[in-house]
C-alpha cells in the first residue's frame, strides 16, 4: 500500500476552544485505520495525497450547506470528494451535550464520518447508515488506542 494522505486541521472559528494538534494526530491515525477497510477499492480516500479538515462555525456551515446542498440550516459534517471535510464546532458542541459525549469525542466522530464518506461509505438509507455508524465506532476505538 502507498503512502497515507497528509491530514491538516484548520480552525476557522474562534468561539469554542479546540485542540487542533490533538485532532490532527487523531485524524492521521483514523485515515490509516479507514484505509485498512476495503483494501482493493479505488476510493477518493485512496487517491488523495492531502486531506483538509476545516473547523467552522454554524454560520459558515449554514452558508456552505445552502450553497452546495440547498439546505438552509447548518449541519454537522460536509465532505467533498477532493479531500475537504468541514465540521461545525457549534453543532458538535450541541450534539456532544445532547448525547453525553465530550466535544473532543464528537469532533473525532465527525472526522471519521467524513473520512468514511471519502472512502465510499454512504448513509442515505437506514441500512447504510447503520453500517456506517458501526464502522465509525470501530475506527474511533482503533484510532484512539494508537
Amino acid at each position: 500500500m502507498g503512502k497515507w494522505p497528509c491530514v491538516t486541521v484548520h480552525n476557522l472559528q474562534r468561539k469554542i476552544s479546540v485542540n487542533v494538534a490533538q485532532l490532527e494526530k487523531f485524524a492521521g491515525n483514523a485515515v490509516q485505520h479507514s484505509l485498512l477497510l476495503h483494501p482493493r477499492e479505488r476510493t477518493d480516500l485512496r487517491k488523495l495525497s492531502e486531506i483538509f479538515i476545516w473547523l467552522v462555525s454554524d454560520r459558515r456551515m449554514a452558508l456552505l450547506h445552502r450553497k452546495f446542498l440547498g439546505q438552509s440550516r447548518p449541519t454537522d459534517v460536509l465532505t467533498f470528494q477532493h479531500g475537504e471535510i468541514f465540521i461545525s464546532v457549534d453543532t458538535a458542541r450541541r450534539h456532544a451535550r445532547a448525547f453525553g459525549n465530550s466535544l473532543l469525542r464528537e469532533l473525532k466522530l465527525y472526522i471519521v464520518h467524513g473520512l468514511l464518506h471519502l472512502h465510499g461509505f454512504d448513509d442515505q438509507t437506514p441500512a447504510d447508515a447503520r453500517k456506517m455508524k458501526t464502522t465509525e465506532e470501530k475506527i474511533l476505538r482503533c484510532a484512539l488506542s494508537c
